[in-house]
């Protein structure tokens, strides 16, 4: 894949009559597309000209270095009002971009450090997203995992510590609290995972 392969969007218009664009994820929306499954990423700010319309394929870029980190499609923008990662009460705004995921790669991005992108959203040259698209390979096979979370919690009755628990979760959330996570069947396996990562829970490792 070259830079002449990625086609500029420019202020007069779309410039891509195929549909397939590349769209760079600010540093802090990576991190919470990362850390809380979504089927649908949403950015704001963009503006209407130069931009994908629904149908349209995207490529969900990371940034520094440029890697990919999924695909999905652009869908229309619908009211509703459920909880998002950075405004729990607000409706989506009109322009809105909604990208449904097709595939992710978050786990193990796609480097794309040939691609030249000039912002949030830059519009490719079909081949150079399907030779990008083609990086990813076929998904993992799906499989059960046991995912769990234990919190000593000091409580009178064992409804205020559940509740409590859920307060702990909710304020601390996956970039605090050790999450624990087996192959269904193989709990010898057993990993932490913190901010998405794994990490090690075992003090007397890291002496």
């Amino acid at each position: 894949m070259t830079t002449e392969t990625a086609h500029r969007a420019g202020g007069t218009g779309r410039t891509d009559p195929t549909g397939t664009w590349a769209v760079l994820l600010p540093a802090e929306r990576y991190e919470a597309e990362r850390l809380v499954h979504h089927d649908t990423l949403e950015l704001t700010g963009l503006t209407e000209v130069g931009r994908p319309a629904p149908g349209d394929r995207v490529a969900v870029l990371a940034d520094t270095p440029p890697r990919l980190v999924a695909l999905g499609r652009v869908t229309a923008p619908v009211q509703r009002h459920r909880e998002d990662p950075d405004d729990p009460q607000s409706p989506v705004e009109p322009a809105t971009l909604v990208v449904a995921y097709t595939r992710r790669a978050f786990d193990e991005p796609v480097p794309a450090d040939r691609l030249s992108l000039d912002g949030p959203v830059t519009a490719l040259d079909p081949a150079a997203f399907r030779e990008l698209a083609d990086r990813l390979g076929p998904p993992p096979l799906r499989r059960t995992w046991l995912v769990s979370l234990d919190l000593p919690i000091e409580a009178g009755t064992p409804a205020e510590a559940v509740r409590l628990f859920w307060s702990y979760v909710q304020e601390l959330g996956p970039r605090e609290l050790p999450a624990f996570v087996s192959p269904s069947g193989d709990e010898l396996a057993m990993q932490a995972f913190v901010l998405g990562a794994e990490a090690n829970q075992d003090p007397e490792e890291d002496d």
